[in-house]
C-alpha cells in the first residue's frame, strides 16, 4: 500500500507546525515527526481506525495520533491522508 499525502493535509501539517513553533520549536518538530510517521505504523493495518459511516461508499476512517485527529481514505493501494487537526480544534 502507498501513502499519499493531500493538499489539504500538507497545509495542515503547516498550519499546525507554524501554530506550535512560535511557542516551542522541538515540541513543533516532535509533533511533525509523530503525525508523519503514523501512516507508516497503520499501512499494514489500515481498517485499524474507526470507520466513519458519513463518507459512505468512501472507506474513510479516523486515527488519533496522540491529540490529534488524522482522517484517511483507504482506496485501492493507496492510503490517502486527507486532513489533520487537533482534537481541541471545533472542526
Amino acid at each position: 500500500m502507498e501513502i499519499k499525502w493531500t493538499e489539504k493535509s500538507l497545509s495542515d501539517l503547516s498550519r499546525l507546525y507554524a501554530f506550535l513553533a512560535s511557542v516551542n520549536k522541538q515540541a513543533a518538530a516532535t509533533t511533525i515527526q509523530s503525525l508523519t510517521a503514523a501512516p507508516k505504523k497503520v499501512i499494514h493495518q489500515p481498517r485499524l481506525g474507526e470507520k466513519l459511516e458519513e463518507y459512505e461508499p468512501r472507506e474513510v476512517r479516523r486515527l488519533l495520533v496522540g491529540h490529534y485527529e488524522m482522517r484517511y481514505e483507504i482506496e485501492g493501494n493507496y492510503f490517502y491522508v486527507l486532513r489533520i487537526w487537533h482534537t481541541r480544534e471545533h472542526r
